[in-house]
């Protein structure tokens, strides 16, 4: 019975998380990229500059820069390193070119994602004022979509569980410390693992949104340096090989050795892994954007432009290249985190699987805290405000629990969820671009005079 629901769902992951999802973010994606006039390329310089900015005392929780740290804190994690590993072994170094392309149109789709978000925020229960896609639903396109906000919350819920942190953080800790022995984590050891983890991050998560961003803004920028100098070194001792490596991520993005269907198959895989590193389209970091305090909608929407660019194209970067250099990423099955281990151990004998383990430890830990808070949004606009306390019983329990199930059943069910909630997300967009082009014309109006 378990491996028929099992199988089911990975089968209904496959599908949806296939074409539907590759049409909608980037296909979505490229529209909004065309529409905004090329914003990532054109309003950079902006959106550097807009982190440097001071509030202006409008209302909000957090500033544009905590908003920023807290929701590349939710990207930047174990899809950077376990979700590109798996790409890797599903669709070879061509999936990282599309992963590249996703970046790119995910940038466009984020700067619409933190403007809407500013644009149309609404009140919960307690008559606090949030933002998210449940909001930009009902207050940009009226009661009558209500309906279409409460999917994306009712999937939101799921998506945000942190299922595959948990499972990946205790899988790393296999690899490093008993895999290496000969041994293996036993189901008992593995729930003991996942009671610690649960502990820590309720210290963490029960003090709310502004405990969250402040750890974000401490950890995220410590975490994507010690990673870069980790790579650099790999890099400067292999630095004869790193032509090579991008040459092969190139080449086998187009490669049509497996025709059009095998070519199809690569841009799916990296497009899929996309969705999983950095939300673009899936609506959660619009969630943190909206908790701004900003006047400023447009100046929202470049500091969020700046996700992609972190998480897919420097961090993703990272590692890829190191894996692509020293690791055995072609294995049987789904394999994460400890085919980015084996390879950072092959790169550094003896240091660089604990070096790898330690910056993982950080990175899985600042998902799950911002990911709380993103749960804990879609369960107040259901059940209001007051049922926060109660989703962060359920959140912290269901750490544990997926610490004991296997890799491909969380990875299908976050898939499956993520794509779901890209679906009503993607289609406020693109239906209210219009207002915020017109914020855009606007605010670069006023700003060049």
């Amino acid at each position: 019975m378990w491996q028929t629901i099992d199988d089911s769902i990975i089968a209904a992951s496959d599908f949806i998380g296939g074409y539907p999802l590759f049409t909608v973010l980037i296909g979505g994606g490229l529209v909004l990229l065309l529409y905004s006039g090329f914003a990532p390329f054109r309003y950079l310089g902006r959106s550097v500059a807009a982190l440097r900015m001071k509030d202006d005392g409008t209302a909000g929780q957090i500033s544009s820069f905590e908003a920023l740290m807290g929701a590349v804190a939710a990207t930047i994690g174990m899809g950077n390193i376990a979700g590109v590993a798996i790409a890797l072994s599903m669709g070879g170094p061509g999936a990282i070119f599309w992963l590249w392309v996703s970046a790119v149109v995910g940038m466009a789709t984020k700067f619409f994602e933190g403007t809407l978000s500013q644009m149309y925020r609404g009140r919960d229960s307690r008559g606090e004022l949030q933002g998210g896609p449940m909001y930009m639903i009902v207050e940009g396109l009226g009661r009558r979509w209500r309906p279409m906000a409460v999917f994306f919350s009712a999937m939101g819920l799921v998506g945000t569980l942190c299922l595959y942190q948990s499972n990946q953080l205790v899988e790393s800790i296999d690899t490093v410390f008993f895999a290496s022995q000969g041994e293996s984590l036993s189901t008992v050891g593995r729930l003991c693992f996942g009671i610690g983890i649960t502990v820590v991050v309720a210290t963490v998560i029960l003090g709310g949104i502004r405990r969250i961003a402040r750890l974000a803004t401490r950890m995220v920028p410590m975490m994507i340096a010690a990673y870069f100098l980790l790579v650099v070194y790999i890099l400067a001792t292999h630095l004869s090989e790193v032509p090579d490596v991008f040459a092969a991520i190139i080449r086998e993005a187009f490669s049509l050795r497996a025709g059009i269907g095998g070519l199809l198959g690569v841009a799916l895989i990296g497009a899929r892994r996309a969705a999983s590193v950095n939300e673009a389209g899936v609506g959660t970091a619009s969630m943190m954007h909206g908790a701004s305090r900003t006047s400023e909608p447009v100046r929202e929407g470049f500091v969020a432009m700046l996700g992609p660019l972190l998480d897919s194209g420097i961090v993703c970067t990272l590692t890829a290249t190191a894996i692509l250099l020293t690791g055995d990423y072609d294995v049987e099955g789904v394999k994460g985190l400890n085919i980015a281990l084996n390879a950072f151990d092959a790169a550094m004998p003896g240091v660089g699987g604990y070096l790898l383990l330690a910056i993982v430890v950080v990175f899985a830990f600042s998902t799950m805290f911002s990911y709380s808070y993103y749960g804990t949004k879609c369960a107040s606009f259901l059940f209001g405000a007051g049922s926060a306390k109660y989703y962060n019983l359920f959140f912290l329990a269901m750490l544990v629990v997926a610490a004991v199930i296997p890799l491909h059943t969380v990875v299908a069910v976050i898939d499956m969820s993520y794509a779901l909630m890209a679906l009503p997300t993607m289609f406020t967009l693109l239906r209210l671009a219009p207002k915020a082009k017109r914020a855009l014309c606007d605010y670069i109006g006023r700003y060049d005079r």
